[in-house]
């Protein structure tokens, strides 16, 4: 049984850190180019902070999934329709790092963001009838994200 758990939790957060190193790969082509270069605002983080920032939201994700995969109580069409959501907005998340920092476009980026943004609210929602902590270890990634798009859309005001 304790075994499940394990493979349950390590299957959910390796998902969860694996979207965030293929982001990473996309960011590394232009975090010390271009990105380097941009034209910031004043409220923009320095860069050694997104790294755990990131790496803490990742794993808070796949404990969020792991959750719901868990729970013997969720149907087993319930998890299939929450590991749906959560994908979608995972592959959000790597386009964004695809769109902003790969392709160098800030304004696909906040495109991006935007989408991703209300993949996260319906994630959140849709986790939230089945397992409110697990909905709740969600919020973080909501408020950065929130914060993200802010920035993303000044980067884009600021140099374009």
């Amino acid at each position: 049984m304790k075994n499940n758990k394990i493979i349950i939790y390590a299957f959910t957060i390796g998902i969860s850190l694996i979207a965030g190193i293929i982001g990473m790969l996309f960011n590394s082509l232009s975090l010390k180019t271009w990105y380097l270069f941009l034209n910031k605002p004043f409220f923009n983080p320095p860069n050694w902070i997104f790294a755990p920032v990131w790496l803490i939201l990742f794993i808070l994700m796949g404990i969020s999934l792991g959750l719901i995969l868990d729970n013997k109580k969720i149907k087993i069409k319930e998890k299939a329709d929450a590991v749906f959501i959560f994908t979608i907005q995972l592959v959000f998340n790597i386009a964004w790092s695809m769109f902003f920092f790969a392709l160098r476009n800030p304004m696909l980026g906040f495109m991006d963001i935007i989408l991703l943004w209300l993949a996260i609210i319906a994630n959140m929602l849709y986790f939230q009838k089945l397992n409110k902590i697990s909905a709740w270890l969600l919020f973080p990634y909501f408020l950065w994200v929130s914060f993200a798009s802010i920035l993303n859309y000044s980067i884009w005001m600021l140099n374009y």
